[in-house]
């Protein structure tokens, strides 16, 4: 299947999730667990249309965004759908409480993060950025440079706000135990290997920063102040997750990938 018309698949795939087709409402509660049942489907496709035995070389990329986005699945169940104490659905509210203490609100404040906000960040941020990273491997590696970077910033979210807070938040265990071993590991090999420059790196790691602060800045003045339209906050955060597709390279460490079967 060519680039261009996987890329048509993925748009109308990422339409069916986003669109009010029928099955919004289920997806605003339920998309986790979808994501959950789709992780062994991910890995049965990458293992059906491989044209060589799967093995983490230094050039497969979209092997590597893969293996991040199955273990961020993992963790979006223990954040999004029961966490180590078996508290279901635990996020949301730890978000609102911490948002709203945080901002000093009066009793009574509608809580900034709504099940639509949790619903799109996730798919956005998230998945989008797995699957053009997926999309893109043979040929731009930053997209899979953001994807790692998308794991490594939330993981130092949790444990800070674990640190500040003094205790467990929902997705801290896997971002201890998935998130931080996955992240620095890729991206020393890609360093090792000379696929990556530190400058990419490290400017994929802003990225990463920037995202989180679009999330919750674009949270509280989308859902706390009101000066933005949800739906615009949405927009961004759909926006940002593609602009890793429009970084160009040029030159080595910044060359075109080669094909992951050549």
């Amino acid at each position: 299947m060519s680039e261009n018309r996987a890329f048509i698949f993925l748009v109308l795939a990422f339409a069916m999730l986003w669109l009010p087709l029928g099955q919004h409402e289920f997806l605003l509660t339920g998309w986790m667990k979808l994501g959950t049942f789709m992780a062994p489907f991910l890995l049965f496709l990458a293992f059906a249309f491989s044209d060589r035995p799967l093995r983490l070389a230094d050039n497969d990329v979209g092997l590597y965004a893969l293996i991040l986005w199955i273990a961020y699945i993992i963790h979006q169940f223990e954040e999004h759908w029961v966490d180590l104490y078996g508290q279901v659905y635990a996020f949301k509210p730890y978000v609102n409480m911490v948002l709203l203490d945080l901002m000093r609100a009066p009793a009574g404040t509608s809580p900034p993060l709504t099940d639509a906000g949790v619903f799109v960040i996730n798919t956005s941020l998230v998945w989008l950025v797995a699957a053009l990273a997926i999309l893109r491997a043979r040929h731009h590696l930053f997209p899979a440079l953001c994807m790692v970077s998308i794991v490594l910033v939330n993981a130092v979210s949790h444990v800070g706000m674990a640190i500040i807070r003094g205790g467990y938040n929902p997705g801290l265990l896997t971002a201890i135990v998935l998130f931080f071993p996955l992240s620095l590991a890729i991206y020393h090999r890609f360093l090792k290997a000379g696929i990556a420059s530190r400058g990419e790196v490290v400017a994929s790691i802003g990225w990463g920063v920037i995202a989180h602060i679009i999330m919750f800045a674009g949270l509280l003045a989308a859902g706390y102040f009101h000066v933005i339209p949800e739906m615009g906050y949405f927009a961004l955060l759909v926006i940002w997750s593609a602009v890793p597709c429009l970084v160009l390279r040029n030159g080595p460490p910044g060359a075109l990938m080669k094909p992951l079967g050549g």
